[in-house]
Parts: C-alpha cells; structure tokens; sequence
C-alpha cells in the first residue's frame, strides 16, 4: 500500500474533545487500514489562540503529541505545565489531559494516537 499523499486542506473541528474554539486537523494517515488497525490518529494539527483540545480521558488507547511551534498549557497529572516547540507529550491509557493555546503565535503539533 505504497502511496504519496500531498498536502490536504485542513478540516475544522469545533470544540475538539469538549474544548473552546477550534482545533485544525489535517491528517498524516486516514484510516484504519493505513495504520494497520494500530491506531486511530496520525495527524499535524493547530489550536490559534484561545483554542483547546478539551480534557478528556483516553480508554483502551494512548496519545502522543509533539510540539512543532507555539507555546501551549498542558494538563498533566491535574496541573498545568508549559510545553513549547520539541516537547514530547504523552497520555497513558486511562489518564486525562488537556492542551491550551493562550497566546499569539499558532500551536501546531502532531499527533499520534495508538491503540493499546
């Protein structure tokens, strides 16, 4: 299943996982079958200022995210921590987490979530 797969037009998605504003999701693989049933996401998105991805809980799978640019709020073990271009961010299967842009400057970030 060899494929190249140019850029896409980002897909708006209003409060993403419950949370204020929007989130900008362009999808690095779409389906299932191109993650071999592995996983569920695999795509670059963006939060603009005062945009969230909501706290939420994942079950039966774990996410990672890695910052590209931006600067953003993380909610991690029930507090806040700063995270910025080149953190690696992780939630377990089980745990909740959130993701907040209050500032100028676009947070972009890729993530990836894999089934357990």
């Amino acid at each position: 299943m060899a494929f190249i797969r140019h850029k896409q037009e980002p897909i708006k998605v209003d409060h993403f996982q419950g949370g204020e504003g929007y989130l900008l999701r362009e999808n690095i693989l779409n389906t299932n079958e191109e993650m071999y049933d592995k996983g569920r996401v695999f795509a670059h998105m963006t939060l603009e200022k005062g945009c969230q991805v909501g706290k939420h809980t994942h079950q039966g799978d774990a996410e990672t995210m890695y910052i590209l640019k931006g600067h953003g709020k993380y909610l991690i073990d029930g507090k806040f921590e700063d995270v910025g271009p080149g953190d690696t961010l992780f939630c377990g299967d089980q745990e909740e987490h959130m993701l907040i842009n209050e500032n100028d400057e676009p947070l972009e970030f890729i993530a990836l979530v894999l089934f357990k």
